[in-house]
């Protein structure tokens, strides 16, 4: 049911307006609405702290505490906590810095830059070159070597010269035939020749010890910083109370900030549900705060917040909703028990196995903890519901895990009369479920004449029922059937009281200009239902299939590999056709057809909340 608001106005003496904001958020019944939003804000250290602080928690999330927990407030804590992550980020990336110069070093192996300076003091200058294999006999010098090989097949030769007066350099010999015209080192008391394709390999910026070195320095900073961290985990329950403090803060600034000074008195406005109204006022009262408090009723052109409440048995399915981030308008429909009556219903069609079922409830209860952190307790507590009405659902079917155990009730397999019934039923139950929407629909816009076009169009459903099944599985559609009778009367009702006044040509024309359209639109949603058919029954045979190819193995080794990589993939793939498909037909189909538009923003009252727990 969504709570019918009022819009209120509370007025106080301007000096106290802190008072009269606490006790607003102490009785916890009003969503404010400032005055101006742009100024409805908190101060910037406040609204700085909270970045903070939610910052680090995220940080320390999944960190056990170790080790002596620091002395520091919370804030300060968050901050160190928000140093280290960036710091550790900037090594990270310094680390995959220094990985990639090492890579590039494997040509050097372990040579030490420091050792070719010492021989440069020694007088003793060491070239390396890059010359094919063919030209490696042609190096003419007094000390030579060849040290290693490029990825392109050349190969490296050092060559170490004593040096003279100046830094001596070898030169390439311009013809490799004329061994007489080849230069000489300048400089050096060694001459040196080289054949004509020889390339100086210059030496690296730093070699592959100094690099090691900085990464295993920067590795053991990273350390340093994992165990502070873990220290700081101690502090992660002080910092979660500290955000509750400083939120309640920052609302509390903002919802100062946004009411409206003038003249020395202090007013703001919002929401409030109607039946607690009087009791606002009576807390103010009591609270000995002079405040005149007024309320009104919605007008048309406002879009109050939406507050649904519903019985305890139904709250599972809010879970979905806040997965999906929809809210009911105000004006709109309280979907949640049909909701909870169809979607486990699609769902059970969809899985289409009983061992699935019995599988995921086995699971979600003996992991309802930690399934409830994960997901939500009143999510787990929806996916619990469909698994027991797979498990129902199976049972009625006979199948499990793709084997069919006993006799079913139903039979789903590739037979002919398996597909007719089964898509026969899907076609049934969604002229259901969307004549369900027309007749909710009407009850609402009685006594409007408008309600008759909403029963026109239930009963307009059902005679699409008798065409989709006419088109799809060949049933008779004539006079001596229901269906065309369901169609002329939906037609005429949809029709003539689309558009209710008293001028009789602008109600037809009316009507019939959102025919066409609308008739359409009942097909196609009618025919949509037989996806509820088309996957459960692919998910059967997928399950039966793997089942054969396991089971047909000369090698038993892989059998049980196959059936649990072949059945945890059906699982998967069924827990996808309940979002992609059984909440469809919930949000779209049916919710179309009740007029939704899920335009609605929820009700979130001025109050001090509870910390949630970790």
């Amino acid at each position: 049911m969504i709570v019918a608001m009022r819009k209120v106005f509370v007025v106080g003496r301007l000096r106290d307006q802190e008072r009269l904001l606490e006790t607003i958020r102490d009785e916890g019944v009003v969503h404010l609405v400032a005055d101006d939003p742009s100024r409805a804000v908190a101060d910037d250290q406040t609204r700085d702290r909270v970045r903070t602080l939610q910052r680090a928690l995220q940080v320390l999330h999944g960190i056990q505490p170790q080790g002596a927990p620091p002395e520091l407030p919370p804030v300060e804590a968050a901050y160190r906590v928000l140093e280290i992550e960036h710091r550790s980020a900037e090594c990270n990336n310094r680390l995959a810095a220094l990985s990639h110069q090492l890579a590039q070093l494997d040509l050097w192996g372990d040579m030490r830059l420091e050792w070719i300076e010492s021989l440069r003091e020694a007088g003793i200058d060491v070239q390396f070159f890059a010359l094919s294999a063919a030209d490696a006999s042609a190096i003419d010098a007094p000390c030579r070597a060849i040290v290693g090989e490029l990825s392109d097949g050349r190969l490296v030769a050092a060559v170490a010269l004593r040096r003279a007066a100046e830094t001596a350099r070898a030169e390439p010999v311009q013809d490799v035939s004329d061994r007489e015209s080849a230069a000489t080192t300048a400089g050096a008391s060694d001459a040196c020749r080289l054949p004509e394709g020889a390339t100086p390999i210059p030496l690296p910026p730093r070699d592959a010890p100094s690099i090691r070195a900085e990464a295993a320095r920067i590795e053991a900073a990273l350390r340093e910083d994992a165990a502070e961290l873990a220290r700081l985990a101690h502090l992660a329950a002080a910092m979660q109370e500290e955000l509750h403090q400083q939120e309640q803060k920052a609302e509390f600034t903002a919802a100062l900030r946004g009411g409206l000074e003038r003249d020395e008195l202090f007013a703001v406005q919002g929401w409030c549900p109607a039946d607690r109204t009087a009791a606002l006022a009576q807390a103010l009262q009591s609270a000995g705060i002079a405040a005149a408090v007024q309320w009104f009723e919605p007008a048309e052109d406002e879009q109050p917040p939406t507050l649904i409440q519903v019985p305890f048995w139904a709250r599972p399915i809010q879970g979905l909703f806040k997965i999906l981030g929809t809210v009911a308008g105000y004006r709109e429909f309280d979907v949640s028990i049909p909701f909870l009556i169809a979607l486990p219903i699609f769902a059970a069609m969809l899985i289409g196995d009983g061992g699935y079922g019995a599988l995921l409830l086995l699971a979600l209860i003996l992991g309802y903890r930690r399934a409830s952190n994960i997901l939500g307790p009143q999510f787990t507590q929806l996916m619990i519901i469909v698994s027991s009405v797979t498990l129902v659902w199976g049972l009625v079917c006979a199948t499990f895990f793709g084997v069919t155990l006993y006799e079913p009730l139903i039979t789903v397999d590739l037979s002919e009369a398996s597909r007719n019934f089964m898509m026969r039923l899907s076609f049934v139950m969604g002229a259901i479920h969307l004549s369900i929407a027309q007749l909710w629909q009407a009850t609402c816009l009685f006594p409007s004449l408008r309600f008759l076009s909403k029963v026109g169009w239930a009963s307009f459903i059902w005679g699409m029922l008798g065409v989709v099944q006419f088109f799809v599985l060949k049933s008779p559609l004539d006079w001596s059937t229901p269906w065309p009778y369901f169609l002329a009367v939906g037609a005429a009702l949809a029709i003539l009281f689309h558009y209710p006044c008293r001028n009789p040509l602008k109600m037809i024309g009316f009507g019939l200009g959102a025919f066409p359209l609308s008739m359409l639109s009942a097909f196609s949603d009618v025919i949509s239902y037989v996806r509820l058919m088309a996957v459960g029954l692919a998910s059967s045979v997928l399950g039966v299939s793997f089942n054969q190819m396991a089971v047909g193995l000369d090698n038993w080794l892989l059998t049980i590999p196959i059936l649990l990589f072949g059945h945890g993939l059906n699982i998967a793939l069924a827990m996808i056709a309940m979002f992609a498909h059984g909440v469809r037909l919930n949000m779209l189909e049916f919710c179309s057809h009740l007029g939704m538009q899920w335009t609605g923003y929820a009700f979130s009252p001025f109050s001090k909340r509870m910390i949630r727990e970790q």
